[in-house]
């Protein structure tokens, strides 16, 4: 009757193997799965540029680091009164690795003008998935229905291909749709980033992980503003042609001016007076 308490031993210490080979197999899993991964990023970052296609000129690039300049003009900046003729409900849509925050400038402007300003609840824009559109249909609609009027959306560079595909999925939730240089006509490689897009968001930018077609109009009045300034979007992805859009509107800001530029919140503005 004594050897029982030298078996139980020996099969805790067949479970202490056993638990560790498996702890180790599944560890190794992991950092296989993880390197394939960042092989399969780097790859796709690598990838050539499609025949004929481009973005801006390198040059316009320079223009953007005015984002740095930005914060000291803000000091001595004098804004007009500007009233709303009807206020409204508007979602701001960051563009690709931003988040709400850089929209703020221009929340606080279209608040100050009267309209309710809302975030597009998801933080961080790291690119289109199943999950965050779905997530982004439901806000949507759930505002509609709390403010008792449909919303206007207003999306920066990337935010503006999320607010096209939510007025395709919920029209009757969207009032209008307003871009910013996004590149939703001619080719998503059509910029100066589309690289980076790849490595980042872990998916080609013309092989989104949902069903999207880019240049269809939304079923809603949708407006594209857009700048010949652009250094990250070329004017001709971001100013569509007719059919894609309803109007559009030619500024004169950098890429990542769309989101303080006087003249493009003077322009977002003249937009949600526009019946």
């Amino acid at each position: 009757m004594k050897p029982a308490p030298r078996a139980r031993v020996l099969l805790q210490d067949d479970d202490i193997r056993v638990t560790a080979h498996v702890a180790t197999r599944f560890n190794y899993g992991r950092i296989t799965g993880a390197r394939d991964a960042l092989q399969h990023r780097i790859a796709m970052a690598r990838e050539e540029q499609v025949e004929g296609v481009a973005g801006p000129p390198l040059r316009l690039l320079v223009g953007e680091f005015d984002v740095f300049v930005e914060p000291f003009r803000r000091i001595v900046r004098r804004h007009a009164p500007v009233a709303a003729a009807r206020p409204r409900t508007v979602m701001l849509l960051p563009g690709f690795a931003t988040h709400p925050v850089r929209m703020r400038y221009m929340a606080r402007r279209l608040e100050a003008a009267g309209h309710r300003v809302k975030r597009w609840g998801l933080g961080f824009n790291w690119g289109p998935t199943r999950d965050n559109i779905a997530l982004l249909e439901e806000r949507v609609a759930d505002l509609a229905s709390r403010h008792g009027e449909q919303v206007t959306l207003v999306g920066w560079s990337l935010g503006g291909l999320f607010a096209r595909e939510i007025a395709k999925r919920r029209p009757r939730s969207v009032a209008k749709v307003v871009t910013m240089g996004s590149p939703f006509s001619h080719s998503p490689r059509a910029n100066n980033v589309w690289r980076a897009y790849q490595f980042i968001a872990g998916h080609r930018v013309d092989e989104p992980p949902v069903a999207v077609d880019l240049a269809a109009k939304p079923p809603v009045e949708t407006v594209a503003l857009w700048s010949p300034r652009d250094g990250i979007v070329h004017p001709r992805a971001a100013r569509g042609l007719p059919g894609e859009r309803d109007r559009q509107v030619a500024l004169r800001c950098t890429h990542m001016g769309f989101a303080y530029a006087p003249e493009v919140i003077a322009a977002v503005l003249a937009e949600l007076d526009h019946e």
